[in-house]
């Protein structure tokens, strides 16, 4: 179960063990290169064999893709919608 600490974290419990994820936008800032430095490195290996260079070319897609996703983290991270409290 999730839960939202007061420092903004957030605190996965997994058995006897705690994940506390701090800074998460940066956390899913980093996790989204990762996936983008994946995706063009196998992208890359697979067209050294011809009959995957259609798998190559769609692995390309999805990391140019994510080149878009980076700037909406960066973006979501500054912008918070948050709710007004009913002062009636």
């Amino acid at each position: 179960m999730a839960e939202q600490a007061p420092d903004n974290s957030l605190t996965l419990h997994l058995g006897h063990e705690e994940l506390i994820i701090r800074q998460r936008y940066e956390v899913l800032s980093i996790l989204n290169d990762v996936l983008i430095g994946i995706w063009f490195l196998l992208g890359s290996i697979l067209f050294l064999y011809p009959s995957q260079e259609h798998l190559a070319i769609w692995m390309f897609i999805i990391g140019s893709f994510q080149f878009l996703v980076r700037p909406a983290i960066r973006l979501v991270r500054h912008l918070h919608l948050q709710r007004m409290p009913d002062n009636r």
